[in-house]
């Protein structure tokens, strides 16, 4: 499928001249809120609008961001009521949506889904803008995360064309063909997917680094964690196969069997309570061949 024609920057596109506004919702997140609304207010390239979501917090989180916002003309403060529990994989899309129903600068370059539990050099947006700039082509990229442990630099890993939700930056040609984001466990992975099905390239910047306050699923617990993975798996219309095979493998990392039975009971909880689930077919079927063609050993965006 051809990739839309308005899709091309031109090469003499300076970073600095990139317009961008960032969405951050956020959850009692006050402990490391300041620090990260410090790395954003420091960038050589400072974002057009930033829509700060307080998404029902009890902690402080609401004031931090009001007085922030009233120091900055750019900073946009959003409060949404108490749900009265953490909505993992829904909460924070439907957070992200009220944010950028909130956005009134309309002449945006790039989209950018940023957490609030993130710290990052002050030229981190000029550097990722400069990746895109050179390859057109890219419609969802972000820097790497990790994590100081024990004095010691830990990245997350991932698949080479998986961008962390946390962190997810859209180029707006993309964004305006993906048409918005599900809103369901999974969203951050049925993006990625829709956009190569489109004609888009999506990956990591890894020698941009963003240092990850606490570790991506530390809030659920491995066990939770997994699960709620299992149940991204069904939403985004993955293999029965492929799953059958990740969950193999899963079983041998530590926590031994943990990772693995989780994400086989979250894939077949998907069944039975049905969540929302990926409807076009097309990419259904684009997700699962690329799958077969990785599980034998073909060239796949899993590689």
């Amino acid at each position: 499928m051809e990739a839309p024609e308005n899709r091309h920057c031109s090469g003499n596109v300076n970073a600095r001249e990139i317009r961008y506004v960032i969405i951050t919702p956020v959850r009692n997140e006050a402990e490391n809120l300041e620090a990260n609304i410090e790395s954003v207010v420091s960038q050589t390239i400072k974002p057009a609008e930033w829509i700060l979501v307080n998404d029902g917090s009890t902690d402080a989180t609401g004031v931090i961001i009001d007085k922030m916002a009233s120091r900055n003309t750019w900073i946009k403060a959003v409060h949404r009521g108490d749900r009265g529990f953490r909505h993992a994989g829904t909460g924070v899309i439907e957070s992200f949506n009220d944010g950028y129903d909130a956005i009134t600068v309309k002449d945006w370059d790039y989209l950018v889904k940023l957490d609030g539990d993130l710290t990052f050099a002050p030229d981190y947006f000029e550097r990722c803008f400069e990746k895109f700039v050179q390859e057109p082509e890219l419609g969802i990229g972000g820097g790497v995360l990790y994590q100081n442990k024990d004095d010691e630099v830990m990245i997350e890993k991932t698949q080479d064309f998986h961008v962390r939700g946390a962190t997810k930056i859209y180029r707006r040609a993309c964004w305006n063909v993906l048409g918005g984001l599900l809103v369901s466990p999974g969203w951050d992975t049925v993006d990625e997917l829709k956009a190569h099905f489109l004609g888009w390239k999506t990956h990591t910047f890894p020698e941009i680094k963003v240092l990850h306050q606490r570790p991506t699923g530390a809030i659920d617990g491995t066990w939770r964690n997994a699960i709620k993975h299992g149940v991204a798996n069904y939403v985004a219309g993955y293999h029965p196969l492929f799953v059958a095979v990740k969950c193999l493998k899963r079983t041998v990392r530590k926590p031994y069997l943990v990772d693995g039975l989780g994400i086989f009971y979250g894939y077949l909880r998907g069944y039975l309570k049905g969540p929302p689930r990926v409807q076009d077919s097309a990419l259904v079927q684009y997700i699962r061949n690329q799958q077969i063609r990785r599980l034998f050993f073909r060239q796949s965006i899993w590689k």
